[in-house]
Formats: C-alpha cells, structure tokens, sequence
C-alpha cells in the first residue's frame, strides 16, 4: 500500500485468513456518531440547556484528555479518528442531566485514558471505556448520580434557569418504574408504555425516547456497523427471564407480558443493547460469542434488576462480561487443525 506522506510503498503481514473491508476507523466511528444525533437532540429537547452542557462537556472532556494523554506519553495523536468524541457522547447520554459539570469532566477523564489510554488505546482496551467511566461516576458519587431526575417538562424551565437564574427547576426524586416493577406497585397501562415509548419521561439523557433507538438500532444494521447477534440475545434474555419470573410472581399473562414491556421501555436495556453490546473491542469477534456475550448481559441484567440491590443492572452487565469476552473468543474461535479429521489421524497414527 503507498503511504501518500511518504509515496513509500509498506507491505503488512498478517497470517491468514483475511478479511478486507473498505471501511475505516474514522468512517465507522462516524456512523455511530449520526446514530447517536437523534437521542442527542431529543435529549436536548425534552430536559433542556443542561443536557446540552452535559453533552458538550463530556465530548470536549473526552477530546482533550486523549489528545494530552497520547501528547504526553509521544504516541501518534489520533482524536481525529472520532473514537473519543463516541465515548463521550455515549458517557453523557447514559446520565442523568442533573450530573454536574466537574463530575462529567472527570467521568470522561476515567474513559478515555484510565479504561481505554493505559490498555493500549482503541482496540485494546477489556472494558467499555464510556460504561467505565459512568461506573466510576456512580460508584464514587451514587448519591448525587441517582438522587433525582428532571420531568421532560422541566426542560423549558432549564433553559430560563440558565437565562434567568430562577430556581423553578422540576426535578423528580421518586421510585423509578423499574423499582416499582421490581417491588410489584407498578401500575401500567396503554398509555404509560405509549409515554415510555416516545420517551416523554425522566431518565439518562439519553435512554428515555426507545422509538429513536430503534431508528438508530435499525441505521447502524443497515450500514453494518453493528452486528444483530449481542443484542437480540440481550433483549431476548431479558424477555424469557422477566416474563418467567413476572408470571410466576403474579400467574396472569397480560400482567406479565405487560411487566416484560415496561421492562423493556425502562432503564437503558435497550440503548445498551444497541450502542454498548456492540462495541468492537470489547466483544467476542467470533459470532457464536457474540451470542453467548448477549446472553450473559441479559441474565445478569435480569438477576440484577430481580435480586439486586439496584434497579438498574445494565451497566454492571456489560463491564461484567466484558471480562469474560476474551475467554469466549478462545472458547468459540475456529481452530485450524483440531476437528474430528485431524483427532481420527491422530488415532490412527498412534496405533
């Protein structure tokens, strides 16, 4: 291949097989960032000018970071490959608008040099760098992360907030929906999971409106960005086992098909599903992985949000198996000289 810096001519080896593809960091981290835009400007919208800050905090935060940690360790400065810009827009949209600024900051400090910088960079990295960094933030200030959630309706009210100065800001402290569902008071109806749809309710910036993650679900398959294996196993898991347990607790259909969809519409099962499951360097590569990667984010999900002391199990899910994505690789990866041919030449030799 001629290098158009140099017009030197570098050869790479690689052993086999090859797989060539058109497609190049820059242009899939791209993609990703057009899929991300609709919940970016939905989040906007419905919680106003802080969520608008919160995301531009988290991006430039995740910019500067990598760029100063490559400068000071001399690597090749490469944020012009959108790797950081997608962290930090995935950082910011699975937190609440109310996280402060400082926190954010920090939060995508933690992303980008902690959980990706010091393994190596882009594509080295075990654990999802943007859940790595709403781990830290959640785990080091739970109180502040989960404390309270601004009404869709507040976001008009941030916004004179930030001209004004008024204190008039709507902020909602009660039990989630999923901690409803999970203590059995949960009162659902068409018209609840028609709200929780369109995203017209309190949650992560990001995580509220389900209808634009499907857009975004569908947009990133078609352009093949993403694989369909991790998150339809997820999701899938997540039904099986919520419907299980829903009917065994309550022994109607309806109610528990009714819990599976709530389910399903709270939380980020879906947004991880989508955006986090599918991440390239911290997923299986083989696709018999892939599935028994989704499955094991979705039992866990389930096992969290049933049993656990949170509500909400997605994240921990994830980075879980995130640590086990290396043994699946070597568990479900072809390997060339081993297979019934190869074990009955060997018997017959040792004859």
């Amino acid at each position: 291949m001629t290098d158009a810096k140099t017009n030197t001519n570098e050869i790479y080896l690689s052993s086999s097989p090859h797989f060539t593809f058109g497609n190049t960091t820059q242009w899939i981290m791209a993609t990703v960032l057009i899929a991300l835009l609709p919940e970016c400007i939905y989040g906007i919208m419905v919680f106003g000018i802080r969520a608008l800050v919160t995301i531009l905090a988290s991006v430039i935060s995740a910019v500067f970071f990598e760029y100063l940690f490559q400068k000071i360790t001399k690597q090749e400065i490469a944020v012009n490959n959108l790797s950081a810009a997608v962290t930090g827009v995935l950082l910011a949209l699975v937190i609440p608008s109310t996280t402060p600024v400082w926190m954010v900051v920090l939060g995508a400090l933690v992303a980008v040099v902690i959980a990706k910088g010091l393994f190596g960079g882009i594509g080295s990295n075990t654990f999802n760098p943007a859940l790595t960094g709403r781990a830290f933030m959640f785990m080091s200030f739970s109180a502040i992360m989960g404390a309270s959630w601004f009404n869709p309706e507040s976001g008009v009210s941030t916004w004179n907030y930030a001209l004004t100065g008024a204190s008039n800001l709507d902020a909602v402290s009660s039990a989630t929906m999923l901690s409803q569902i999970k203590a059995g008071t949960a009162s659902i109806d068409a018209g609840t999971l028609l709200q929780y749809f369109v995203g017209n309710r309190a949650g992560c910036i990001g995580e509220t409106s389900i209808m634009l993650i499907l857009l975004s679900f569908i947009f990133l398959l078609v352009t093949k960005v993403i694989d369909w294996r991790a998150p339809l196993a997820m999701i899938g898991t997540v039904i099986i086992t919520t419907f299980i347990s829903s009917f065994i607790s309550t022994g109607t259909f309806g109610e528990s098909m009714a819990n599976v969809i709530m389910v399903l519409l709270s939380g980020g099962v879906m947004f991880g599903a989508t955006f986090m499951v599918t991440d390239y360097a911290t997923t299986p590569v083989t696709k018999p992985g892939r599935l028994a990667f989704g499955f094991g984010c979705g039992l866990i999900t389930f096992l969290i949000r049933r049993f656990g002391g949170y509500p909400e199990g997605v994240m921990f899910s994830i980075l879980i198996m995130n640590a086990v994505a290396p043994f699946l690789n070597n568990l479900t990866s072809r390997k060339y000289g081993y297979g019934k041919k190869a074990r009955q030449l060997k018997k017959e030799a040792n004859k």
